[in-house]
């Protein structure tokens, strides 16, 4: 025997709905949706909805995108050797994380019932799942850093952009994305654009690339990982504020050791940028000053996350790295050449092909709509750190297996 839940396809008996669902025999759907006045989107609800968060999601990244332009562009600036030359981009960005931990903590004394959840991690908890996330953030970024010291901007951010292979690996094991055959053509189509930018790079040095590979890695389990946290209530950090507030200080400290073990603080704080208060005064205002860059450009890459999920956002990044790409040739005199345009071009295809994907996938996923046209979605645990609306049958059958799953529609 089987019912039918919210997609309209048959749920063997033996496989149990998820809690907080109920069948009504009668009429093969759930009597809660009857019973409280809810009912299934139409095609042009659905439109209404997918415009609506396309515009709200289009702001997030246009914020994304600004901040991460100019910190890039910044960082070349302050460690190009051609122009400020600062040594130690790892110490800058140690700067950074503290410079964030005190902006969210500003965030959180004004604005408390925003930006502070009702719950905290324990130390047990801390360690265990966000102690994780900064570990691998915190590399991700000092490796970043360390390759714009031996290659192009031009260069980091076409290899950079192999990020989105690692994310969706992570994404499928974590189960954050459900496995589609679509979904990796269309991946791998983005992916062999960025090959194709990388394919003529003039200033190739095996150093450089090794570390922002390795950053790449580090990427795509850090984002991954912040997106179980950001799903995740039960640890007070679904506020991305919350998050930078109990994630920078590790981060920050992660750095700072593997800083004074590569940069060599004492020869650091003896050098020119340190030599007399006025000097040192300007060097302190250029090294804290792009935090704030920095903040408000993860920032939005937590609400993003939180709003479309880690894999969305990492293709929102591809189409950041193709403009930086564009203000690092012309800022800057990065070589460009056809067959680095023509990868720009195929990354671009692939990026209108996945949000057709996506569109479609919303067109053809029934969604459950309250008394006001709003979506109702859910809270889940562990492991799978999910809230979505539920948008398929294999996704359903992937929730209801899961032991820590409370409930996916609360009513």
């Amino acid at each position: 025997m089987s019912h039918r839940p919210l997609n309209g396809e048959e749920y063997p008996l033996d496989n149990p709905l998820p809690r907080g669902l109920s069948i009504d025999q009668d009429e093969g759907y759930p009597a809660t949706l009857h019973n409280r006045g809810l009912h299934y989107a139409s095609i042009a609800e659905k439109k209404r909805l997918w415009w609506r968060n396309a515009i709200i999601n289009a702001l997030f990244i246009a914020s994304w995108f600004l901040f991460a332009t100019l910190l890039s562009v910044y960082n070349k600036w302050m460690f190009s050797k051609d122009h400020f030359a600062f040594p130690a981009p790892l110490f800058v960005t140690t700067m950074h994380m503290f410079v964030q931990f005190i902006l969210a903590a500003l965030l959180r004394a004004l604005w408390p019932m925003h930006f502070r959840p009702d719950r905290r991690p324990t130390p047990e908890e801390y360690g265990k799942k966000a102690f994780p996330t900064a570990l691998a953030t915190s590399l991700d970024i000092g490796l970043s850093n360390l390759s714009l010291k031996t290659i192009t901007l031009s260069f980091y951010t076409m290899c950079k952009s192999s990020s989105l292979i690692f994310v969706l690996f992570f994404a499928f094991i974590f189960k954050l994305e459900v496995f589609s055959w679509r979904l990796i053509g269309v991946i791998f189509l983005i992916f062999s654009g960025v090959v194709l930018m990388v394919a003529t790079e003039t200033h190739f040095i095996l150093e450089g690339l090794i570390l922002v590979l390795s950053a790449s890695a580090l990427g795509g389990l850090r984002w991954t990982l912040t997106q179980v946290l950001l799903k995740n209530k039960k640890l007070g950090l679904d506020n991305p504020a919350a998050t930078i507030f109990w994630l920078s200080p590790a981060m920050g400290a992660i750095l700072a050791v593997v800083s004074v073990t590569v940069e060599h603080w004492r020869s650091l704080f003896g050098s020119d940028f340190f030599r007399g208060l006025l000097k040192t005064s300007e060097t302190v205002f250029y090294l804290t000053a792009p935090g704030i860059l920095a903040f408000c450009m993860v920032l939005s890459e937590y609400y993003i996350i939180q709003r479309t999920g880690v894999v969305p956002m990492s293709i929102a990044g591809i189409a950041k790295e193709v403009s930086t790409i564009t203000i690092s040739s012309w800022f800057f005199g990065d070589e460009l050449t056809p067959l680095n345009i023509t990868g720009v071009g195929i990354t671009v295809c692939g990026i209108t092909l996945f949000t057709y994907h996506k569109y479609r996938k919303s067109m053809e996923s029934p969604v459950p709509l309250d008394a006001h046209g709003d979506p109702v979605s859910g809270e889940v645990d562990e492991p799978l750190g999910r809230s979505d609306v539920i948008e398929d049958a294999e996704e359903i059958n992937l929730l209801s297996r899961s032991d820590d799953l409370e409930e996916v529609i609360p009513f």
